[in-house]
């Protein structure tokens, strides 16, 4: 038994063994795999030179190859110290490694490969934005298409996604061209930035060759696509300059930039041109529907078959339009006594199997109510037959009871001030047609004045855009520079505000015969923010006034996106087509010369007859905001002399100097980081107003 001091030591007779048994180790590794015969003697060679006299065998045991190839240093004999095995069990082929040894070296392991999954981001990208891309053709729903792609959180690789959105589309009908057109602009600046659409387009170029091999016309194709995301501005023209300096002269991709310059772009009228190359919509047009509808119910009443009638509604895919089909159902009942059995079990089916919802169905029944007075004209007993068939739908439990309440309105429509409404409403539609086809604002002027009602401006407003949106861009523009002249003249930014409030509360009704009332509503919103019609804070107070689950809270979400966009002002100046909003932008120019040379000695009368030149008298109210900044920068009150003038001469009305003011009053913590003192000096210049009768009472 081992004494205390030599506890946990192993015997002379087993450090003889380990001894022995470690150098047999040695010279059975001594192969050419072990350790090379240079390195043997190049530690042979130190060891006679530092070690004294050591022996070549000594000096080679001093080293040894790890299983990972590595010559290493080994301690003399092979014994790890206190407590170890040593190379005991590091001696013959079936050795393994212990991890628990204390001389153990992870080095020494022999390699295992492990099967891991990559990650390919780009891959997993590219899987989704198809899906994102052929479920956006088959619903058109532009809104889900935006959402999802914002949601994959990818910002960086949204290139990919306009280069597989125009090529899928590319192979498709015009149809799907025209939506992939849609649905880059409306990505534009919101979710895609000018650099993604860019890098995307110039890839398409880069693979213009591979792509004719699939689509023949690929070439004139791409260019229309080129062409088209030139004129909705989501590309610059000058994309088109640097393109060329970058592709290969031998590339069929400088024939697509010829072919969009040269064929599409450099076209008279071309704008329009290309936008309608496709068909310019989207959507089904309302007419068409009303056309589908009408035949479906004369097949049916024809035939009698309820499912092939019910199929027909449904793929109609107007499932937000089904209250026509309840309203001609129901006109095709009253005048054709005949078929009210077969109209009733239709709706009653359709009712059944959820393909007419109850909001829908009861709207049907409150337009045919709304127009029992003329459909008597044709029908005296219309007005029975309807009751018969409204008691039999209630009846029957497909028509919410409530319509009746809902319809019993008569002693409230004989009310004195329904009345005085509805004269207003039919008189400003007769206004504004005249003004759209005469474009005469003075005369517009004139006649709303003449109806001495101005808490219904509001109306008028809802009238004006509700009339618009159903027509041209011309009448769109005509419709927001009409908004501009009116502002602060008679109209008060509350009455806007109002009457925004009152067009997105009936949205959806409006969606009804406008299939994309809510995209326009935003335009319109935001041109009134942009012609300082509207603050930008009106657009939250207006969104706080709305219902919750309302439609209208989107379009104030649109609105907020396209007036923070880049270049807003140009483009929303330019969103009906340009015409008078480029117009204004040089008007604007204009008043800056021109005031200028007043302001730096030029003659008062020559700067009274250029505002007359501008023949804009519903902007007048830009000179004033103008003159009135320059002389707080320029320090020149001597500007004041020429607002006093054009007051006197009635160039410059009390409504436009009244929002002139106005204007300035808004944006004084703008304009105090260039001028430190332009409160005080609107102050002073507030008061000489006032002293000289320049503006209303009320401000």
């Amino acid at each position: 038994m081992a004494s205390p001091k030599n506890e946990g030591f192993l015997t002379e007779e087993q450090r003889e063994t380990l001894r022995i048994a470690a150098q047999n180790a040695e010279l059975l590794s001594s192969s050419p795999r072990s350790t090379s015969q240079t390195g043997i003697h190049e530690l042979h060679a130190k060891g006679k030179g530092g070690g004294g006299g050591r022996s070549p065998v000594a000096g080679a045991r001093l080293v040894r190859r790890t299983h990972s190839g590595k010559l290493v240093r080994v301690k003399k004999d092979g014994a790890g110290g206190k407590g170890t095995w040593g190379q005991l069990l590091d001696s013959g082929p079936d050795s393994y490694i212990d991890p628990n040894d204390p001389n153990y070296d992870s080095g020494e392991e022999p390699y295992q490969l492990q099967g891991a999954t990559v990650l390919n981001p780009v891959h997993d990208y590219k899987k989704s934005i198809v899906t994102i891309i052929e479920e956006y053709f088959s619903t058109g729903d532009v809104e889900l298409a935006t959402t999802e792609l914002r949601d994959l959180d990818s910002d960086e690789h949204h290139h990919l996604f306009v280069k597989k959105l125009v090529s899928m589309a590319m192979d498709r009908h015009d149809k799907e061209k025209e939506m992939a057109s849609v649905l880059l602009s409306a990505l534009y600046a919101n979710v895609i930035s000018s650099a993604q659409i860019s890098h995307g387009f110039f890839m398409l170029l880069e693979s213009v060759d591979d792509l004719t091999l699939d689509i023949l016309d690929a070439v004139d194709v791409l260019a229309l696509f080129l062409a088209r995301a030139v004129v909705d501005e989501i590309l610059p023209p000058a994309f088109l300059t640097r393109a060329k300096k970058m592709l290969p002269e031998s590339s069929k991709s400088l024939c697509v930039i010829q072919t969009a310059e040269k064929s599409y772009l450099s076209a008279p009228h071309h704008a329009e041109f290309v936008e309608q190359k496709w068909g310019g919509t989207t959507y089904i047009t309302v007419e068409e529907v009303k056309k589908k509808i009408a035949v479906l119910l004369r097949e049916y009443v024809e035939n009698g078959d309820t499912a092939e009638a019910c199929r027909c509604i449904r793929e109609l895919g107007v499932s937000f339009f089904h209250h026509e089909v309840v309203k001609r159902a129901l006109i095709l009942a009253v005048e054709i006594q005949t078929a009210e059995p077969l109209i009733l079990k239709l709706l009653k089916k359709a009712s059944e199997e959820f393909l007419i919802s109850p909001s829908q169905m009861a709207k049907g029944f409150s337009r045919v109510s709304e127009s029992l007075d003329d459909l008597s004209l044709d029908v005296p007993a219309a007005k029975v037959f309807f009751e018969n068939i409204v008691n039999k739908a209630i009846s029957d439990r497909w028509l919410d009871p409530s319509f009746c309440k809902s319809s019993g309105t008569d002693d409230e429509k004989r009310d004195e001030g329904y009345d005085k409404s509805r004269k207003y409403k039919e008189a400003v539609v007769d206004i504004i047609r005249e003004y759209f086809l005469s474009d005469d604002i003075p005369e517009l002027i004139r006649s709303l004045e003449d109806l001495a009602a101005p808490e219904y401006n509001p109306i008028f407003i809802k009238k004006l855009i509700t009339l618009a949106m159903d027509r041209k861009k011309r009448e769109k523009e005509m419709a927001s520079v009409l908004l501009s002249a009116l502002s602060m003249e008679i109209i008060s930014r509350d009455d806007v505000v109002n009457g925004f409030i009152m067009l997105l509360k009936s949205a959806e009704d409006t969606a009804l015969d406008i299939l994309d009332a809510s995209n326009e509503l935003a335009l319109f919103l935001a041109r009134a923010v942009i012609d300082d019609v509207l603050a930008p804070l009106n657009l939250e107070e207006i969104n706080s006034k709305l219902p919750k689950n309302c439609r209208g809270r989107e379009t104030v979400w649109m609105a907020r996106s396209l007036v923070s966009a880049r270049h807003a002002g140009e483009r929303l100046l330019r969103c009906w087509g340009g015409g008078t909003g480029w117009a204004v932008e040089d008007a604007k120019d204009k008043i800056i010369k021109l005031l200028e040379e007043y302001e730096s000695g030029g003659d008062i009368g020559e700067a009274c007859q250029c505002i007359r030149d501008l023949a804009m008298p519903f902007f007048i109210h830009e000179v004033v905001k103008k003159a009135l900044v320059m002389a707080m920068e320029k320090k020149n009150d001597r500007l004041l002399d020429l607002l006093q003038v054009c007051f006197s001469e009635g160039l410059i009305t009390i409504y436009q100097m009244t929002k002139g003011f106005s204007r300035v009053k808004e944006g004084l913590d703008d304009i105090a980081l260039d001028i430190p003192n332009a409160q005080i000096k609107f102050q002073f210049y507030l008061e000489h107003a006032r002293q000289h009768g320049w503006l209303l009472p009320t401000f």
